[in-house]
Parts: structure tokens; C-alpha cells; sequence
């Protein structure tokens, strides 16, 4: 039914498209540009903040990262029915709130141990930490508070982008939302380089609150600038959402897809659980791990379009398959770099070289998968769910997040372990063979293997996908039903 011309809705509509977006829209996106750039510039050097400065063993951050990053997969489902009741603005001053003394207490938790005697820290990648200390697991408490904070923004900063878009622009609106997210996850890794090789280990530390700062200035954006007219209160309860997580679970297909997917995600979390330790042991501090890291969003951002349209007549199983057989490419060039005989390559050592040609890869495979895997969850959902199920598409990060930093610690631990748990004869022999003289302790002469063991889970996934897709074909030809199940 048309609205007449007077009507506040039709009013307000039609302003927001004479001006492109509202007010809510932009404040949105800027906040979570904000947002992007302290959770990723702190996440990609998670693994080495616990451990240089924190003294976690590589078994225990990789166990405490892993549990925060599943974290926030988990909980935004969860939040967002809290943020509906609590108003979309006043969810934001909360989670900002939570998220800047998060941030904040990461930084000031290495002060308490320092003026406790407990830790040395410095420009040194020697560190005397806290293995005989229990004060280091204060980390857990503000751990979770940086998780429950971050996963209200998850839900709350998509929701705002329906809620303030209209049919004829709301593409332009996601399209600008994805990329501020990019925008903001470039920014945050870029500042990780400069201020290691200005304060050393410190660097770590300061990371923490430039994140707080990030988080505050977004608090105070929301405070002044944050108002919408769209209605709230609208959401699904906590009722709805464990129904939707039970049903979910009960239909055999979409298990078994999550399942599969989250062999995919295990070896891209790599990104972040062992790829900045490996490539500082194996190749040096020189080595710039978070500079590395954003060739994952680059390629995505050069290939997607490209491979979108290749595949826009394949089905979205195809297309996942596709991407699934180059994630073994991925890891295989991620190991090559310790096989190479030769000095450096294009400047780089060929550790360094070969990693960012592995994460290219591991880009381009995201592309064929990424953006059909929600196409293809939400065919499995009973029609008229589709929404509620979708809320569950990222299980397999949930998952992959516990197995695939868990594992990556343990593989650190046996094939690429930290100096500092060398003699120091082994020790004086690695800084010669990074500069070049003589070969690397044999403690490391099989740090390769760790990525022959993500080569395997790579292309395990991608046999089970194919096998996958036809037990469904089958059951789809022969009855029709939608789970593997029945």
C-alpha cells in the first residue's frame, strides 16, 4: 500500500535517499572502521603478545587465543538478542565501553607485572617472563571482557546497515560496510611494523593502546552522533536463538557442511596462530608478520569480483570445491620456504617470500568460498528460517578457531619451538644462520612439517567436500530431503 506523501515513514525515507544514507548509517560504518583496526592491529600479534610479554608457553596461547577468537563467533548471535532489547546505541556505549577497558588493561597489565618484579620487556627478543607466576592469567578476566564487548559490535554495526538502508540503495550500504571493515583490518595490521622496530617487544604493549584509543574515540562518535529513527526491539529472543542452535545441530547436512568448512578455516586461522611466530624464528625479527597478514585482504579485495563472475553460472558447491583444492597449495607453498636452497628472494629471506605467496593463495581460495558458503547454508534452512539460521553460519570459525590454534600451538611447540627454550649454544647458532652463517639448529630443521600437517587437513577437506555434494546430490534425486539424516 502507498504511504501518503506526509507520512513521517515516507518522509524520512525519502530524505535518506536524497542524501545517500543517514546520519546512523555513517556513524556506523566509521565506528567500525575503528573497531576493525584495534581488533585486528591486537589479533594478528595475539600469539606473540602472550608469549614475549606475557611468558605463555606456545601450547598456552595458542589455547587462550584460540578460546578468544571462538569467542567472538560465538557470541554475537547470542548479543544481538541483547542488543535489541537494550536499543542499538546504548549496545554500542556498552560494548565500546567494555572494549576500551579491555584494551586498556592489556596495557596496563604488563605495569603491574613489571613493577612486580616479574617481567623484563624491552627492544631484546630475550624476554624473562612469568613462567612461575600465576599473575599472568589475569589476562583471562580482560580476555573476556574484550569478547563479550567485541560481540555485540559484530551484530549490532550489520544490523544498523539493514535497519538504516532502504531496497534501492542497501547494496551500496553493505558495500560501503565491507569496505570500511577492510579498511579498518589493513590499518590496524599496518601499525604492527613500525612500532616493533621502534620500541622492540614494547611495541607489543603500546599496540594495546592504540586499540583503546581506537575503541574511545568510537565511544565518543557514537555518544554525539548516534541516533536512529528506525525502530528496535524488534529482534529474536534468547528463546528463538536456542531453538534455532538445537535445529541447526539436529539436521545431519548442515553438520556435516560445517564440519567440512571448518578444515578450510583451520589452515586460514594460520594467518594468525602460527604464522607470526613462524616467520620471526625461522626468517628474523627483520620479518614483517602483520604487513604479510594483509596480502589476505588484498587479494580478496583484487580477485573476488573476477571470480564471482566466473563461477556465477556454477552452483555454490562448485565454487567451494574449487576454492578447497587450493587451499593445499596454500600451506604447500607456506612449507617450501624452509626447503629452498637459496638466498633471498626479491629481497625477502625465503621463508618471508614464500609465505606471502602461500597467503595469495590462501586469499584466492577465499574467494570461491567465502561468499557462496552463506548462499548455500541458507538453502539447507527450512524456508521462512533462513534468517534465524544463518545466525549459526559461523560455527565452523567457532570451531576452527579451538582447533586450529590449539593445534598450531602444539606443532610450534614440537617442530618450530621459541629460543628462548634452546640452549644457548642453539641459540648463538640460529642469530649465525639468519645471518647467514651456517645452518639453523636442529631443533627448526623440520618447522616445515607444520605446514605439511595443514597441507593434509587442506586436502582432506576438499575430498570430503566432494564426497559431500554427492551423498547430497543422491539424496536429493532420490527423495528430496534435505538432511543427511533422514
Amino acid at each position: 500500500m502507498n504511504l501518503p506523501a506526509s507520512d513521517p515513514a515516507t518522509a524520512t525515507a525519502r530524505d535518506d535517499d536524497a542524501r545517500g544514507f543517514s546520519r546512523a548509517f555513517w556513524t556506523a560504518n566509521s565506528v567500525e572502521l575503528l573497531e576493525r583496526a584495534a581488533w585486528y592491529g591486537v589479533f594478528v600479534a595475539i600469539t606473540l603478545y602472550l608469549s614475549r610479554i606475557l611468558a605463555f608457553s606456545d601450547i598456552q596461547a595458542a589455547l587462550v587465543s584460540g578460546v578468544f577468537s571462538a569467542g567472538l563467533y560465538l557470541l554475537p548471535t547470542f548479543s544481538g538478542a541483547l542488543a535489541d532489547k537494550l536499543g542499538f546505541r546504548n549496545a554500542l556505549l556498552v560494548a565500546f565501553s567494555l572494549l576500551t577497558i579491555g584494551y586498556g588493561g592489556m596495557w596496563l597489565l604488563p605495569t603491574l607485572f613489571e613493577s612486580a618484579g616479574l617481567a623484563v620487556y624491552g627492544k631484546e627478543v630475550e624476554f624473562t617472563g612469568l613462567e612461575a607466576s600465576g599473575y599472568k592469567w589475569l589476562f583471562i578476566p580482560v580476555m573476556l571482557v574484550v569478547m563479550v564487548g567485541g560481540s555485540f559490535i559484530k551484530s549490532v554495526i550489520t544490523g544498523t546497515v539493514a535497519r538504516e538502508t532502504t531496497a534501492a540503495n542497501r547494496a551500496r550500504g553493505y558495500s560501503i560496510f565491507y569496505a570500511m571493515v577492510n579498511i579498518g583490518a589493513f590499518g590496524g595490521k599496518t601499525v604492527v611494523k613500525p612500532l616493533r622496530e621502534s620500541m622492540g617487544n614494547e611495541g607489543l604493549i603500546v599496540l594495546n593502546l592504540f586499540a583503546a584509543s581506537m575503541t574511545a574515540l568510537a565511544f565518543v562518535l557514537v555518544l554525539l552522533l548516534y541516533k536512529s529513527e528506525r525502530g528496535e526491539g524488534e529482534g529474536k529472543t534468547l528463546a528463538e536463538i536456542w531453538r534455532a542452535l538445537r535445529a541447526v545441530l539436529a539436521r545431519g547436512r548442515l553438520v556435516a557442511l560445517i564440519v567440512i568448512i571448518t578444515g578450510f578455516w583451520m589452515v586460514q586461522h594460520q594467518l594468525y596462530a602460527t604464522m607470526p611466530k613462524y616467520v620471526l624464528r625461522m626468517a628474523g625479527e627483520g620479518a614483517s608478520p602483520s604487513w604479510y597478514a594483509n596480502v589476505n585482504p588484498a587479494t580478496v579485495v583484487l580477485t573476488v569480483g573476477a571470480v564471482t563472475a566466473l563461477m556465477r553460472r556454477r552452483s555454490a558447491l562448485t565454487s567451494m570445491t574449487v576454492g578447497m583444492f587450493i587451499m593445499p597449495v596454500s600451506a604447500f607453498c607456506m612449507a617450501a620456504g624452509n626447503l629452498l636452497d637459496t638466498g633471498a628472494i626479491a629481497g625477502l629471506h625465503p621463508v618471508a617470500f614464500m609465505m606471502i605467496v602461500g597467503i595469495a593463495f590462501q586469499g584466492f581460495a577465499e574467494s570461491f568460498i567465502s561468499p557462496r558458503f552463506l548462499e548455500y547454508f541458507s538453502l539447507q534452512a527450512p524456508r521462512g528460517e533462513e534468517g534465524l539460521y544463518l545466525g549459526f553460519s559461523h560455527l565452523h570459525s567457532f570451531l576452527s578457531s579451538l582447533l586450529g590454534f590449539a593445534t598450531s600451538g602444539f606443532l610450534l611447540d614440537a617442530y618450530c619451538p621459541d629460543p628462548r627454550t634452546l640452549s644457548a649454544a642453539a641459540q648463538a647458532q640460529r642469530l649465525a644462520a639468519l645471518r647467514g652463517e651456517g645452518v639453523m639448529p636442529e631443533a627448526y630443521a623440520h618447522a616445515h612439517y607444520i605446514w605439511f600437517f595443514f597441507v593434509g587437513v587442506a586436502a582432506v577437506s576438499a575430498i570430503a567436500l566432494v564426497v559431500f555434494g554427492r551423498v547430497v546430490a543422491r539424496l536429493d534425486a532420490r527423495g528430496g530431503t534435505k538432511d543427511m539424516s533422514e
